[in-house]
């Protein structure tokens, strides 16, 4: 029972316990499975989400409104016209982005908490654990972002362009982006990703981290020590997490988007109207002339819905995953651990 509760305890980062951790592999293999799996699901929200922040137009209902006002508006809409296929554009780029991200942030959170817990010990105690996955997490999602910045450029143009297409497929839109624009074309909106990110991953983590001790106070009762946390721990302590995170950082992935979309303006001007950034401060100064306070938060629903539904899923499918690593590297060794104590 022992050897059991040794292989089922694992919480997302270093766990000084545990005395057998997965390697960085294997780690980012379960962060990469868990991306796929969650992107898959979510995209649809994620199509509807960037079609909303690149708009200019108001999205709330009246005369001057744009051409998408609601969540089931804005998807009947895109049913209606460019069919149901239509809700997974930009997939390809997008489960490409889900691999190298979540394989590298998951690396990379695993190996940074671990050398944080070598210099300071006391940082994985109850007490500072979510501070400490906060910071650590904002490390790991802004190296992640940094590697996946060209295919998120990729994925926004791919999810943005109207009928006719601009770009058939990845490839395409990657070729014609460097003739026409250059290499650097591909690193558009990376300060506002870095800046975005950095309390965006943070959060999410310290949050997760937080609300599972939340949990474990609460229901401490129903759970025994050592005892693997449940589907529905994941899933309810990594939409909150999701949706805390996404609300507090929500005005910067809104710049970053329309950023990544300078000089693609011949694809969207069937959406609405097209505007000119010359930098990051340049997009915040004209979003709040021109649309208000409230032109930050275009697109907040399906975001927010987004954010929990794929941060509950991402948390789930790692932690899952590395329970079923874990079970199985103890199936392997539980035999040559049987043949010894029999001698």
């Amino acid at each position: 029972m022992g050897a059991k509760n040794v292989f089922s305890e694992k919480m997302v980062g270093f766990d000084p316990k545990n005395k057998e951790q997965l390697s960085s592999l294997q780690c980012g293999f379960c962060g990469a499975s868990s991306g796929v799996i969650t992107r898959v699901v979510v995209q649809p929200l994620d199509v509807l989400k960037i079609r909303f922040q690149l708009q200019i137009e108001p999205t709330t209902k009246g005369i001057s409104r744009g051409k998408y006002s609601g969540i089931w508006q804005a998807l009947r809409l895109v049913y209606k016209e460019e069919g149901f296929a239509s809700l997974w554009k930009g997939h390809v780029p997008a489960q490409a982005l889900s691999v190298v991200y979540g394989s590298v942030q998951f690396m990379a959170f695993e190996a940074v908490t671990e050398v944080m817990w070598r210099a300071y010990p006391t940082c994985t105690s109850p007490k500072w654990k979510p501070v400490t996955h906060f910071v650590c997490g904002g490390i790991a999602g802004c190296l992640a972002s940094t590697v996946a910045q060209p295919l998120d450029v990729i994925r926004t143009r791919l999810v943005a362009q109207g009928e006719p297409k601009m770009y058939k497929n990845l490839y395409e839109a990657a070729s014609k982006m460097y003739r026409s624009e250059g290499p650097t074309s591909f690193y558009r909106g990376l300060v506002p990703t870095l800046v975005q990110i950095f309390p965006h991953a943070g959060l999410q983590f310290g949050f997760y981290t937080f609300f599972k001790t939340l949990w474990e106070v609460i229901f401490s009762s129903k759970r025994g020590p050592g005892e693997a946390a449940g589907v529905e721990e994941s899933l309810v302590c990594g939409g909150l997490s999701g949706i805390c995170g996404k609300g507090v950082i929500y005005p910067l992935d809104m710049v970053k988007k329309r950023l990544q979309v300078q000089g693609f303006h011949q694809a969207r001007e069937s959406f609405g109207r097209v505007q000119s950034y010359s930098g990051m401060i340049d997009c915040f100064k004209v979003i709040a002339k021109e649309e208000g306070a409230a032109g930050f938060f275009k697109g907040l629903a399906p975001s927010t819905l987004k954010a929990g539904l794929s941060v509950a899923l991402i948390f789930c499918t790692y932690e899952q995953c590395l329970a079923m690593i874990r079970s199985y590297i103890h199936e392997e060794e539980l035999p040559a651990v049987t043949s010894e104590s029999r001698r």
